[in-house]
């Protein structure tokens, strides 16, 4: 129990002491490992290795879990020796690469150089199967580590082992991608580009790396080619928008037209949108007021309200959403959002006090509502009211206590609006326990490094994480720690990416005059 609460806490040393000291008394292996885990994401390796050690007694027959825990060990000690032999082991059991690479990323941080070359030993002995995701994992690998020679020869065996294969060729482009080397990745993708035979899930991937690429339009010409769906239609509708091709957009929705008599709500729905894209609201509106079956009626009707609200009717678009808030025909999700939309609008008109009223009256129908509670704390985070802010998400972690994005935006909140880090960090740590691949999360907790003076610590993160996503906030803090390093030309062009991402990013404009930039 004092175990958990810790936890929850965000007080991860203190957490793992007590579960240890909990399986202790328990005797349970369950426990053990929970302890080896905690105090391995806090970094405090001896109290690892006590854990570890009850556990390996109290489960002696071994599971892949406590090797992989064993690897991690020797790497964040240091000892080449019995790293490499724990990951030899690893690596001859059954999909072990698994658990080696997770081993191996895990030490990333503390053993840098020694990583790189455990890697690269994996690639001299062989040990890697044939197995494609093997080898795009330990390319990728190699990539997070700036080892260009290793990622090469790695590239090299893939294209030799698995000849023909496109992801291969995805693998190519996405590492030439993350180093810079743009116009080389398209030449990569465009040997893709055009192949019929790709499946749907490599056409998608196609569709991203072009779209990482900033080549949104051709994105969508990739996800034109083979059958269409109605998801694949939406997408290649937002690609297109994204890229500014009016005329491509005017040809699918001239295209979709056709078909628009049939009584398919998700069809008029995309068709109102392409309207809507299109800057053709009489038509947006005349296909959102057909859309047909009451499971739809609550979107069609929010997206009617905003077209009238971009055609100047801002006194029907409010009375729409009115209506929408309070049809009890309709369900909660849609009348929520009813007071989730008004409240955007009215951010837009700069209407604060009615931006307050809508969250206010939200509130009041759907108490302790999580959604609304978060984009409420947000709005005062933005009007620069840290108080409410917290107060708001604090609200919503008494009602969920792991809720992973309050806890990761009070964490974030803390570290870039206040100077309370060290709370900060312990909230970031709790999200980082549920989501420890997630972008956004590794961002935050490469930020608040920064902010408690750590920023070469705090740029392998924040690498990683614009690695994950390409989002102008973790690019935005990327510059910001290239700056203080003094690497100020490799600063401006993350802080150029952040710009190319949102010219408008409220954490670019303050960065930019923070630095002079």
């Amino acid at each position: 129990m004092a175990g958990e609460f810790a936890l929850q806490g965000g007080q991860l040393p203190a957490a793992a002491r007590h579960y240890l000291e909990a399986a202790t008394a328990a005797q349970d292996p369950v426990l053990a490992e929970r302890a080896t885990r905690i105090a391995l994401l806090a970094d405090e390796d001896a109290l690892a290795r006590d854990a570890f050690r009850l556990w390996q007694v109290l489960a002696p027959e071994g599971s892949t879990g406590q090797r992989m825990v064993a690897a991690g060990l020797a790497l964040r000690a240091g000892d080449k020796r019995q790293a490499r032999r724990a990951l030899q082991v690893l690596m001859a059991e059954p999909d072990g690469w698994r658990s080696a690479l997770a081993a191996l990323f895990g030490a990333v941080g503390k053993q840098q150089a020694l990583v790189a070359k455990l890697v690269g030993k994996c690639v001299d002995d062989g040990l890697l199967p044939a197995d494609l995701q093997a080898w795009l994992g330990f390319g990728g690998l190699a990539q997070r580590l700036d080892q260009a020679k290793l990622v090469d020869r790695i590239v090299r065996e893939v294209v030799a082992r698995f000849p023909g294969e496109p992801r291969v060729a995805l693998l190519r482009a996405q590492l030439l991608r993350e180093a810079g080397k743009l116009d080389e990745a398209r030449g990569v993708l465009s040997t893709l580009a055009g192949n019929e035979a790709l499946s749907l899930p490599l056409r998608w991937a196609l569709a991203g790396e072009y779209d990482a690429l900033g080549d949104a339009g051709k994105a969508a010409q990739v996800l034109a080619t083979g059958p269409q769906n109605d998801t694949i239609l939406a997408q290649r509708a937002a690609l297109l928008d994204k890229a500014g091709d009016k005329t491509a957009l005017a040809a699918l929705y001239a295209e979709l037209r056709q078909g628009g008599s049939q009584p398919n709500p998700l069809r008029r729905l995309l068709l109102g949108q392409l309207a809507e894209l299109l800057e053709h609201p009489a038509e947006a509106l005349a296909w959102y007021e057909t859309v047909p079956g009451a499971a739809a009626q609550g979107v069609a009707r929010l997206r009617a309200a905003n077209v009238r609200h971009a055609m100047g009717q801002k006194a029907a678009a409010f009375e729409a959403l009115r209506a929408v808030q309070s049809d009890p025909l309709l369900d909660e999700d849609a009348r929520r959002d009813g007071y989730l939309m008004e409240a955007e609008l009215r951010q837009k008109d700069g209407d604060v006090a009615g931006e307050r009223d809508a969250y206010a009256r939200g509130l009041a129908s759907f108490t302790d509502n999580l959604d609304l509670l978060y984009a409420r704390a947000l709005m005062w985070e933005r009007q620069d009211d840290i108080v409410a802010a917290e107060a708001d998400l604090r609200r919503i972690l008494v009602i969920a206590p792991d809720n992973v994005a309050a806890l990761n935006a009070l964490g974030y909140t803390l570290a870039d609006r206040t100077q309370r880090y060290r709370e900060a960090l312990a909230l970031i740590d709790r999200a980082r326990v549920a989501e420890p691949g997630n972008a956004a999360i590794i961002d935050s907790y490469g930020w608040v490094l920064f902010r408690l003076g750590k920023p070469r610590e705090a740029l392998e993160h924040l690498r990683h994480a614009f690695a994950l996503q390409q989002d102008p906030d973790i690019a935005t803090h990327l510059g910001q720690v290239l700056w203080h390093l003094g690497r100020k030309e490799e600063a401006r062009r993350h802080f150029d990416e952040a710009r190319r991402l949102d010219p408008d990013n409220r954490s670019l404009r303050r960065a930019l005059q923070e630095t002079g930039a």
